[in-house]
């Protein structure tokens, strides 16, 4: 076998700088189309938000009805939270949605510095991955962690940090 394949050995190209690492590369693009569906959500929160303010009222109304079934009901969760949070975001919609971008940002920059090998890259691309949760438990408050979609965003976010960290091996440049 002329190639090493053992997956902690920097290859190199003809200039003899290292390769960027195929595992580095998935997920730096998985990065980018994350970071690409946060940037439009965030906006698409920011621009609905009125709306969702607005008809905080029918959807009171709906989920106290007795039309609504009970699987439904129960998967909308507390209507008490439900109120809060829409009311909090409605509030606090542009340092809400400013964060978000500015975390999006440091996601892309990060992952720009990392596929160009660059150590500093994880620790901003770490910071954009946690400052979204600050916001949210600053902005709108800890009742914002409850429901599936954020434990299921939060076991993302962990897994791409684990999966991060284990590639920083291969970063080379301070």
């Amino acid at each position: 076998m002329t190639e090493d394949s053992n997956p902690d050995v920097l290859h190199y190209d003809e200039q003899n700088k290292p390769k960027l690492p195929s595992g580095l590369n998935v997920l730096t693009i998985l990065t980018f189309i994350g970071s690409a569906i946060m940037i439009l959500t965030s906006l698409w929160s920011f621009f609905t938000a009125k709306k969702s303010y607005d008809n905080l009222d029918k959807l009171t109304q709906q989920m106290n009805s007795d039309n609504m079934p009970g699987w439904a009901k129960s998967m909308m969760g507390d209507p008490e939270v439900m109120i809060k949070t829409i009311t909090k975001t409605y509030e606090n919609r542009i340092p809400i949605v400013l964060l978000s971008l500015i975390a999006a940002g440091l996601c892309i920059y990060g992952a720009i510095q990392m596929r160009k090998l660059k150590k500093q890259g994880f620790l901003f691309y770490a910071i954009g991955e946690v400052l979204p949760f600050l916001t949210q438990f600053l902005f709108i408050g800890a009742f914002a962690f409850a429901g599936v979609a954020m434990y299921v965003g939060i076991a993302i976010t962990l897994l791409f940090l684990f999966l991060y960290y284990r590639q920083r091996k291969n970063l080379v440049y301070p």
